[in-house]
């Protein structure tokens, strides 16, 4: 496994200066934004797609640090029920896989997105519960008739730029939030489509982020280190559906945080064993979104953990065996 680390929350400098920065800490990968909700400071497709000197330029500013990049990112909602809202992720996905390909790059990382209820909605759906029976009609609606087309197709552009992993996040507000929704998708898609597999958004729902790395063995493709703390309070109260700011911190039922802060040291070493268990030997990418700490402090701490836990070596011969 490399240590890694998505450059999104460094955005306020150039991209060199990250890249020194990082590989001062120890970072040996990093993620790069290439727009839809995710900034683009570092690697803009409108620069670097017009230009193969700037991508060659690029790879060497790499090399001097001793980075490779893990994947690049768009996440979007290129099935969003507006035609033009969805016309323009579904281009900054195509964009980053042309960038992958000039950089040599086989993941790309996004989400399912989620369309509307029927062919006039304007805004998106996330379905919750089975009933009333309008939201199984609903489901079906979706998941047939537009994510399905839409990522079979889309899967096809990807092959095309030479990208070969094609990493959901899972998360609530979007089809694919779980496993089994992940791995509903892959079997109709194939197995291009997998997991970028980011604990915070699982933990909050009340699932095992060990076992659910176990349920999708074989179809993680890319991972995010970052922690939720519930709170057990507010959850009591309010159970973890929470449409409550993200900077209302003491009220929410649950909060993102720098990992260790969320989750004991135990969990993640059970998650990084897990992962080696899985046949995952790629890159542990952390995300900074701690409403908590700088984005200095929150990097920083989330580095030196991931150091004590992340395991960097090929295991000994069984002599004991």
């Amino acid at each position: 496994m490399k240590l890694g680390v998505l450059t999104v929350p460094l955005q306020a400098v150039p991209a060199e200066d990250a890249f020194a920065y990082l590989h001062s800490l120890g970072v040996q990968t990093v993620e790069l934004g290439t727009g839809g909700y995710t900034n683009d400071n570092h690697l803009k497709p409108s620069v670097y797609l017009a230009d193969d000197a700037k991508i060659e330029a690029y790879k060497k500013l790499l090399e001097k640090y001793d980075l490779t990049i893990s994947a690049l990112s768009c996440h979007g909602n290129p099935v969003h029920p507006n035609k033009e809202t969805a016309a323009a992720y579904h281009q900054v996905f195509v964009d980053t896989c042309k960038l992958a390909q000039k950089l040599g790059v086989e993941t790309v990382v996004t989400f399912s997105g989620c369309p509307g209820d029927s062919e006039t909605s304007q805004r998106p759906n996330w379905v919750t519960c089975a009933w009333p029976n309008d939201y199984t009609e609903t489901l079906d609606w979706q998941w047939n008739q537009v994510l399905i087309p839409y990522w079979k197709e889309a899967a096809e552009i990807a092959k095309s730029y030479g990208v070969k992993k094609i990493a959901f996040e899972m998360h609530p507000g979007f089809c694919v939030y779980n496993p089994a929704t992940l791995l509903r998708l892959r079997a109709a898609v194939g197995d291009i489509i997998g997991a970028n597999f980011d604990p915070s958004h699982l933990i909050w729902q009340g699932m095992d982020p060990v076992m659910a790395l176990r349920e999708l063995k074989g179809a993680v493709y890319h991972f995010h280190a970052k922690d939720t703390k519930v709170d057990a309070y507010n959850k009591a109260r309010n159970g973890v559906l929470d449409t409550g700011s993200y900077g209302d911190l003491l009220d929410r039922s649950w909060v993102f945080r720098t990992i260790g802060y969320g989750s004991d040291m135990n969990l993640w070493k059970d998650m990084m064993s897990t992962l080696r268990m899985i046949g995952y030997d790629g890159s542990v990418s952390i995300e900074h979104e701690d409403g908590l700490m700088s984005v200095k402090e929150g990097l920083e701490k989330a580095i030196a953990f991931l150091k004590e836990v992340m395991i960097t070596e090929q295991p000994a011969a069984m002599w004991w065996a």
